[in-house]
């Protein structure tokens, strides 16, 4: 599937300079903003409230320093590849302990390799947070194909299980024979993909989101808990209320790409519901993500113009002839699976469900965090993803 010659494997150094002008563009736009009339109701019932979305775009005009932002993201060693035809943007961070894991960090929509910076310390430099050496990583941060720094996509038929085996001739091209892998969202998906598609170089695969659909026999839902289908009932309320940008992505993407790519305003309303709706929060997101992420986040996708490449992978993904769920192995020959489940993520998983379908090893219930568990929860989700690794004995097989 994929072209492995040695002009297609050349990974090349990559650094972030986003062109002056387009920060003058953007800030013009955002000057000339046509605004709608307000909700009838105000609040968050409507969509993003009027007041709320003016404060943010001029903060975003007038206050936010993308340079300063870019500086940090810069820090780290940038890459790209070209995998299948298609470009591929990742950060290498290889810790200086010499017997770290390889650990694929992967991010989903509307997220960014900036949900993993606080990660990254403590994660590669574990003497420096007071953990032993032999509990560190090296770590891999791709921008999906299509979202970010990786650039728009080229091709018809990018779903997540073909990410899932780009990805996986990335981790090889990297010198990388067995690794692990964490995500959330998409990455959660591809996680999964990964483990089931490459069990022999997957050692574990960890989760912070994890679909469980109901069953569909009727016997099987009245054996789940009262609480298990309490679970199953969140779904609901997410199809009947949050799905709608699903639906637009997973149908008409190219349609909703003319205004994203057009409006910073626009695109920064798409991405701020959804941080609003699926984050841990008394009243904003920004109770528990700062501003200044959420902009860099919201500024990756702009200054990229990939709003609309990124909304293909749901249209990719619904329109795909195989099931739309990862492959799944719960007999153990896949590797093990850790989950991490926070409490305001779009839906809680069904563990009794889970554990007919993966081979689970490690499942943790937090009392607090989100869908964007790695901005708004580093040190939890931080602290799973060793203690899963670390029960499944990562380090130990060599």
């Amino acid at each position: 599937m994929f072209d492995h010659s040695e002009e297609s494997a050349i990974v090349r150094p990559y650094r972030i300079d986003i062109a002056q002008a387009d920060l003058d563009d953007l800030n013009e736009r955002l000057s000339r903003t046509r605004w709608p009339d307000p909700e009838p109701r105000g609040g968050w019932s409507y969509g993003v409230p009027l007041s709320y979305q003016q404060e943010l775009a001029e903060y975003w005009r007038t206050e936010y320093d993308w340079r300063e932002h870019e500086a940090k993201l810069n820090e780290y060693p940038h890459f790209t590849t070209e995998i299948g035809g298609e470009n591929i943007h990742f950060m290498h961070i290889r810790s200086p302990e010499p017997d770290a894991l390889p650990l694929l960090l992967i991010h989903g929509w509307p997220g960014s390799i900036v949900e993993f910076s606080e990660m990254i310390g403590p994660l590669t430099r574990p003497r420096d947070y007071g953990r032993p050496a032999s509990e560190a990583f090296h770590l891999v941060i791709p921008s999906l194909p299509g979202y970010g720094f990786s650039g728009p996509t080229k091709q018809p038929g990018m779903d997540y299980k073909r990410i899932a085996g780009m990805f996986a001739v990335l981790m090889r091209r990297l010198g990388y024979e067995r690794y692990g892998t964490q995500g959330g969202d998409w990455g959660s998906f591809i996680s999964l993909e990964l483990g089931s598609k490459h069990p022999e170089e997957v050692v574990g695969a960890h989760v912070n989101m994890l679909v469980t659909p109901p069953p569909e026999n009727p016997k099987q839902l009245a054996k789940l808990k009262p609480q298990d289908r309490e679970e199953l009932d969140k779904m609901k309320y997410y199809a009947k209320e949050q799905s709608g940008y699903s639906v637009q992505q997973g149908t008409r993407p190219q349609t909703l790409a003319y205004a994203l790519t057009d409006s910073p305003s626009g695109q920064l309303a798409w991405i701020i519901e959804k941080f609003y709706e699926w984050t841990d929060k008394k009243n904003l997101p920004e109770d528990v993500i700062d501003r200044d992420r959420l902009l860099t986040n919201v500024s990756i996708y702009w200054l990229t113009a990939t709003a609309g490449s990124s909304a293909r992978l749901y249209y990719e993904t619904m329109h795909a002839e195989q099931s739309p769920l990862p492959d799944a192995d719960s007999s153990g020959d896949s590797p093990p699976i850790g989950v991490a489940v926070f409490p305001k993520d779009v839906s809680a998983p069904v563990r009794a469900l889970a554990e007919d379908r993966y081979n689970i090893a490690h499942w943790t219930e937090f009392d607090r965090g989100g869908h964007f568990a790695a901005m708004e929860q580093p040190e939890l989700l931080t602290r799973d993803v060793i203690e899963f690794f670390r029960k499944i004995g990562a380090w130990d097989k060599g």
